[in-house]
C-alpha cells in the first residue's frame, strides 16, 4: 500500500543547476575515448555519469546501469577505477556497450584491421549470398547490400570475440549512411533521392576513427582495470528486472530509463538488428521493451497516486495501457535496484517529463513516489537543462511519438530533465 505521509516535491519549482548542464561540453568532449563509437539516441553525456560516479562512490565500488544503452555509465565507471555493470534488453545496445567498455591492445588490433583491409581489397568484386529479408531490401540498394554482406562475412570470421565485436560496431555505425534512411532523421524515414555511401569506404573511415579512440581508452583506463577487465566490466543483454548483481553489492546506480514510447528505440536500431539477425519481425523486437503495449502484463498496484491519476486522465485506450504498463514495469525495476544496492547506496535516475494526448506525463514525480513507497529516501533532486542530449527535439502532442520539427503543433521533447538521487533506507 502507498504511504500517504510522503511529500512529493514540486519539481517544476526547482531552479535548474547550471553546473549540471555541462553547457561548455563540445561534441568532441561528449565523444571522447570510446563514447563516439556508435550514434545512440537518447543517451546522456559521459560528463553527467562521470560526475555522479566521482561524487558518490569510491574506487573499486560497484556502479550499475540497468538501462545501459550504449554503455556510457559502464565506461565512466571503468575510467574511474570502479566496477561497471550494465544490462540492456536490446542486443544492439549490449553489443555496442561491450565494445565500448573493452580496451583492446592497440598493436594487436591494428594488425587485425590491416588483415581485414587486405581481405576487402582482394574481394572487392566478389559476390556472396546476402540476407533474404524484405526489410533489408526496403532500406538497402542492391550494390550496398552485396558489399555489406562481404564486409560482414569477413568480420564474422575474426576469432577473438572482443575484436570481432569492435569491428561489428564499426559495421553497425555505417549502416545508416549506406542505406536510404534519411540521413539527418532519427525517425526511420526513407530518402529515395539519397546516394548511399560505399560500404567499404565508410567502414574504413569508421574503423580508423575507432582505432584512434581505442588507443586513448587503452591509455586512460587504470592499468589494474585493463589487466582485469572481466572483473571491472560486466555487460549483459538482460532485463533490468534481473540484474547480475548479488544482493546489497552495488554502491551506486546511474541510469536513464526509456520513456513511455520506448518501443521506438527498437525502430531506431532496426538496421543493425536486421543485419545481425536479432529478430524476425519488428513487432517481435518491440515486445522486449519497457512499457510496450505489444505484450500483455498482469496489472499491479503502481504505488503512486500520481500514476493512477495520469492513467485515469488518459481514459480507457491503448495509450493509457502503455502508460500503466510502463509505470508497472518501472516499479519492478526500482524494486530490483533496491535489492542490488547496499544500505545507504544511491540510485540516480535521469528522467524528464513529457506529454501525451494533452495529459502531462510526470515521470519524475511518479518515480519519486514509487521509490519512496518501496524503501528509498530522497537524497537530492537536481534539475538540469539539456543542451546536448542526442534526441529528436520534438514530439507530437497527440501520440507522444518523435516527430518532425516542421510540424506546426510540435512540442519540445524534454526541455529539462531531473536527476533523482534516491537513497536506500
Amino acid at each position: 500500500m502507498m504511504n500517504p505521509s510522503f511529500s512529493i516535491p514540486n519539481l517544476e519549482r526547482i531552479a535548474p543547476d547550471p553546473s549540471w548542464a555541462f553547457a561548455d561540453s563540445t561534441r568532441a568532449h561528449t565523444r571522447y575515448i570510446t563514447h563516439g563509437y556508435y550514434t545512440y539516441p537518447a543517451k546522456f553525456i559521459p560528463q553527467l555519469a562521470g560526475r555522479l560516479i566521482r561524487e558518490l562512490t569510491k574506487e573499486d565500488e560497484m556502479v550499475v546501469d540497468p538501462f545501459m544503452g550504449s554503455g556510457t555509465t559502464v565506461v565512466e565507471a571503468m575510467v574511474q577505477g570502479r566496477i561497471g555493470v550494465g544490462v540492456d534488453i536490446n542486443p544492439v545496445a549490449s553489443l555496442v556497450a561491450r565494445a565500448k567498455a573493452t580496451p583492446l591492445e592497440p598493436t594487436a588490433l591494428a594488425r587485425v584491421y590491416e588483415k581485414l583491409q587486405n581481405q576487402l581489397e582482394s574481394s572487392a568484386r566478389a559476390t556472396v549470398s546476402t540476407l533474404n529479408h524484405t526489410r533489408i531490401d526496403y532500406w538497402f540498394p542492391k550494390k550496398q547490400k552485396e558489399r555489406l554482406a562481404i564486409l560482414l562475412q569477413h568480420i564474422s570470421a575474426i576469432r577473438d570475440e572482443d575484436t570481432r565485436n569492435f569491428f561489428l560496431v564499426a559495421f553497425a555505425q555505417i549502416l545508416k549512411s549506406c542505406s536510404i534512411w534519411l540521413q539527418r532523421s532519427v525517425k526511420p524515414t526513407r530518402d529515395l533521392h539519397k546516394t548511399p555511401a560505399d560500404p567499404f569506404e565508410a567502414f574504413q573511415k569508421q574503423a580508423r576513427y575507432m582505432l584512434k579512440q581505442n588507443q586513448v581508452f587503452w591509455e586512460t583506463v587504470p592499468p589494474r582495470v585493463r589487466q582485469a577487465v572481466n572483473a571491472y566490466r560486466i555487460v549483459q543483454c538482460a532485463d533490468a528486472r534481473t540484474l547480475p548483481v548479488p544482493e546489497g553489492a552495488a554502491s551506486l546506480i546511474v541510469t536513464s530509463p526509456p520513456y513511455v514510447t520506448s518501443y521506438e528505440y527498437a525502430d531506431l536500431h532496426q538496421l543493425a538488428a536486421l543485419w545481425f539477425e536479432y529478430y524476425e519481425s519488428l513487432p517481435e523486437f518491440r515486445k522486449r521493451f519497457i512499457g510496450t503495449a505489444y505484450s500483455e502484463r498482469v496489472p499491479i498496484d503502481l504505488k503512486s497516486s500520481i500514476a493512477d491519476r495520469i492513467c485515469a486522465e488518459l481514459g480507457e485506450n491503448k495509450k493509457s495501457r502503455e502508460v500503466r504498463n510502463y509505470f508497472a514495469d518501472m516499479l519492478e525495476c526500482f524494486s530490483e535496484m533496491r535489492r542490488a544496492l547496499k544500505i545507504g547506496g544511491k540510485a540516480c535516475i535521469v528522467i524528464g517529463n513529457t506529454e501525451l494526448q494533452g495529459v502531462k506525463i510526470l515521470n519524475a514525480e511518479v518515480f519519486v513516489e514509487q521509490m519512496q513507497n518501496i524503501g528509498f529516501d530522497i537524497h537530492r533532486i537536481i534539475k538540469r537543462e539539456i543542451p546536448s542530449k542526442i534526441l529528436p527535439q520534438t514530439r507530437d502532442p497527440a501520440n507522444g511519438r518523435f516527430t518532425s520539427a516542421k510540424k506546426s503543433n510540435k512540442v519540445l521533447a524534454y526541455p529539462v530533465e531531473y536527476i533523482l538521487v534516491m537513497e536506500k533506507e
